[in-house]
Formats: C-alpha cells, structure tokens, sequence
C-alpha cells in the first residue's frame, strides 16, 4: 500500500467548489495521495467538469443521492490509503494541513479521528467539534439555554462554547468537514452507519471509535477554510436539511438510547416546534421581517414530521 491518505470527498451540486477543493488539495499537498470523488447524481455538471479538468481523480457515480454517509462508505471501500480523510467540498486546503496532520497524528496512535482548525474567513474560527448529542445537550441547544453563559463549562457544554479552538482538545465528535482516520482504526470500528442520511453520522462514528479505546482529538496546529461555514452547499434545501437533522439524531437516540431516549427526544422536539412556530409566526406578523418568516415555516415543517411524517419535499 504506496498510498499515504486517501482523500474521500462526497459532492451533490456544488461544482465549482469541488473544483476548487481538488485544485488545493493538489496544490497544498506534498504526501502521496489519492483522491476519491462520488457524486450524488448532481445535475449541474459536476462529474463531466472533474473528469475534464482531473484525470488523477477516481470518480464514483451515483444515479441517485444516496447520502453522505452511504456515499463516503463507497469511498472508503475503493480507498487504499494508510489514513482516509473525510473532506467537504466546499473546503479548501491550506498550509499544508494534510501533510502536518499526517504528521501529527503518526505521533500518537492512541488517536482514532483527529480535526483541524477550520476558519470560515480570514479571520474567523468556525466552532468545530462537539459533544455527544445526548437528551439533555439537545434540550439545552432547543431552549437556547446553551448560549445563557458561553463561558460556562455546564452551559455551553453541546458546542463547547468557552474553548477558542486554539488550543489542542480531546473531544467527543470531531466535525464532519474533516475527519482525518488511521486505515487500522477504520478497520477495527468499521465504516460510517448509512442509516443515517446526513448528519449525526460523524457522531455515531466517533462515538464507535472512543468506545474502542481511541480519542478523537482537534488540533490548530493547521487550518483549512470552509467557505461560509457550509451554508453556500446547503441553503438551497434548509427546510429538508432542518428536519433531516432532526430525523438523524432521533435515529442516534433510538441507537444509543433505547427506545426511551427516543420518545423523550420526540417530546421534546414536539414541544420546541410548536412554542417556535407560535413565537415566529407572532413576530412575523408584528414586524414583517423575513427572519422571522423563515424561522416560523421552518419550525412549522418541524412540526409537521414529527406529528405527521410528512418531511419537505425534495
């Protein structure tokens, strides 16, 4: 096995930021490498631009989107790497961050996953990495309480609100972004759970590999951008994206909490739609404003999954 990392990148429509991704990853990176595209059925050209502007890169076509996690699987089974990272496409490598955490991680193999910093722009540290979604960190994100106080440990625990991200830190889930794993690691906890579609994936991922006796750890010690925080790639679809996440950490509880953890979760999601849609749809009348439009028809298709199953249309 020649092949230091093997780079999996899932893409679904956001062309010239793909392009963009495999121009840095060529670019600011000196280990030997493969890069691995699968393409979720995009209807903007994405397959046709790589494979004219890439001949190195190994394209996996989907007639259909399968999802992140099920397509980064895909990936994983082609790769050949000694590590696999798992990487956005609307990121862009820097400063050499694949060769400094190829680096860093071969320092200690106590570490299963490890993330680096991410800026958003130039000057501002995305808030990577998080802590388990567990009952009570989701209840402190659905009432805002987690923002009361970003500099309490207890508060502001499911985001980690205190930590600057400039300091090296065992954490429970490495962000989704960039998620850099030794093949013998991979090969031991095994591959991302495609149950879920998109989001929680990591989570579940991370929570399998600590219980195998790794740490996942982020480090500055480098940094990649990840343009606009990722709201360029998903704006397009929020309403589906705001219920999928829901759906996804209902499926993490009913697999890591049983039965229980998961009504309790529904519960609560139940009551945090309707007090939102009550609450936006007031303001919304009173001022006019389209944020508090937006947030009212989003908390209302909350609503109308969990009560009746119904998700936005695609």
């Amino acid at each position: 096995m020649n092949t230091k990392v093997s780079v999996i990148i899932v893409n679904w429509n956001v062309r010239d930021m793909v392009l963009d991704c495999i121009r840095s990853i060529i670019e600011h990176t000196q280990s030997e490498y493969e890069i691995i595209v699968i393409d979720n059925n995009s209807s903007d050209g994405s397959v046709e631009a790589i494979k004219n502007g890439f001949d190195t890169v190994h394209i996996i076509e989907n007639d259909s989107n399968r999802g992140f996690a099920a397509a980064n699987n895909q990936g994983l089974k082609a790769s050949r790497g000694s590590y696999v990272l798992i990487l956005n496409p609307d990121t862009l490598i820097e400063d050499s961050a694949i060769d400094k955490m190829l680096q860093w991680m071969q320092t200690d193999h106590s570490i299963g996953c490890g993330g680096c910093q991410v800026y958003e722009s130039k000057n501002s540290i995305q808030k990577t990495c998080f802590s388990d979604p567990t009952l009570w960190n989701l209840i402190l994100i659905q009432t805002g309480l987690h923002r009361v106080s970003k500099s309490s440990r207890f508060w502001g625990k499911p985001e980690y609100f205190w930590w600057d991200r400039c300091s090296e830190m065992e954490v429970d889930v490495v962000s989704g972004m960039f998620m850099l794993i030794p093949r013998r690691v991979l090969e031991e906890v095994g591959e991302m759970d495609d149950t879920f579609f998109v989001y929680a994936e990591e989570a579940d991922w991370c929570r399998r590999i600590r219980a195998h006796g790794y740490k996942c750890v982020f480090t500055p010690l480098t940094h990649i951008i990840h343009r606009d925080g990722g709201s360029k790639s998903t704006h397009q679809i929020r309403p589906q994206m705001y219920v999928q996440l829901q759906k996804s950490q209902m499926i993490y509880a009913r697999k890591h909490y049983g039965i229980m953890g998961y009504f309790q979760l529904k519960l609560l999601y139940l009551i945090s739609m309707f007090s939102r849609s009550v609450l936006f749809s007031v303001l919304s009348l009173l001022s006019q404003r389209a944020h508090f439009r937006e947030n009212a028809y989003l908390a209302i298709q909350g609503l109308k999954f969990h009560t009746l199953g119904r998700e936005p249309s695609k």
